[in-house]
This record gives structure tokens, C-alpha cells and sequence, in this order.
């Protein structure tokens, strides 16, 4: 086996490992039975507000208008374990201390180009909190209604239906 063969199953093992809770949430799944940490109603007022940085209302609604804060909120309790939890809950509680010290009020005050701010330095000072929220606001955005219907081209029906359509002669009828 060469190295490029090693390297490929490792990253391909590896995505799979990160990306189990992520899908699991959206297919409605639930990984972990075991205790959860308790969040606050502040802290999912704060995930909606730092959501809709991430994927802001342009010509279509952002992340807060889907309810983006609710998908984050179920996936982190049902699919992620105890100690995974604390640490998504202090990255949030890091976020709002780094507005805290730098504009003297919490990230929910904040106007939307110091929110921005806050949020681009937590790509840096806070990585893997970032890293997480995208992935979490990503995801429960594009699986939502307003996501999957108003953002991304949704065809219900593929193809175009025609009733009055003329059925050529000696052609069967389709079998239902």
C-alpha cells in the first residue's frame, strides 16, 4: 500500500468520525442517551444572533428567520456526548466574553459590524467553537424549509407536468 492510499483512507475515516453527530441531527437521529448540559434561554438567543452572522438575511432569509438556534440547540443535546457539549456551551460563553471585553456589552447588543467582528477574530481566538457553529449553522439552515425551499432551486416534482399532453398512437398507457 503506498502513502496516497494510506492518507485517502485515513481522511476518509476521519470525515466520517466528524461528520456522524452533524448527520446524525439532520436525519433525526439521536446518539447520545446519556445526560446533557442544560442551556439557557440566552444562550439560544445568542446562538441565533451569532447564526445569523454566519448566514445573514440578504435576498433571502438568514439563519435566524429558519430557526437555525433550534437544530443547533437539539443537535449539540441529542448527538453529541457531556464533555463535547461543555465545550461547544464555554466556546459560545468565549464568544460573548470577547464582546464583552472589547465593546462592553454582549454579543446580542452588539450592531452588525461589531457582530461581524467579534465573529471573524473567533476564527482565529476560537477555531474550534467556529468551526463547529459553521458547520451546525450550515447544516440546519439547508435542511430547514426556508433553506432547502427560498435559498437552494427546490423542485418538488422533477420534470414538468403537462395533463393535455397528446399520447401518440399504438403507445401504451403508463401502469401505476
Amino acid at each position: 500500500m503506498n502513502r496516497r492510499d494510506v492518507l485517502e483512507k485515513i481522511t476518509l475515516m476521519m470525515g466520517g468520525v466528524l461528520a456522524a453527530p452533524l448527520m446524525a441531527g439532520a436525519m433525526g437521529e439521536k446518539l447520545n442517551f446519556g445526560s446533557s448540559v442544560n442551556y439557557t434561554p440566552e444562550q439560544e438567543a445568542l446562538l441565533a444572533d451569532v447564526a445569523d452572522v454566519i448566514i445573514p438575511t440578504t435576498g433571502t432569509p438568514g439563519a435566524k428567520a429558519a430557526g437555525v438556534e433550534k437544530f443547533i440547540t437539539r443537535v449539540v443535546r441529542d448527538c453529541y456526548q457531556i464533555d463535547e457539549q461543555k465545550k461547544f456551551y464555554d466556546g459560545l460563553a468565549l464568544l460573548n466574553k470577547d464582546s464583552n471585553d472589547t465593546y462592553g456589552k454582549s454579543f446580542s447588543a452588539l450592531d452588525t459590524k461589531q457582530k461581524n467582528e467579534i465573529v471573524k477574530r473567533a476564527t482565529t481566538s476560537n477555531k474550534p467553537f467556529f468551526v463547529q457553529m459553521k458547520g451546525l449553522t450550515v447544516t440546519g439552515y439547508f435542511t430547514s424549509e426556508i433553506g432547502a425551499t427560498q435559498a437552494l432551486d427546490y423542485l418538488p416534482i422533477p420534470g414538468r407536468f403537462d395533463g393535455s399532453w397528446p399520447m401518440p398512437k399504438g403507445q401504451k398507457s403508463w401502469a401505476l
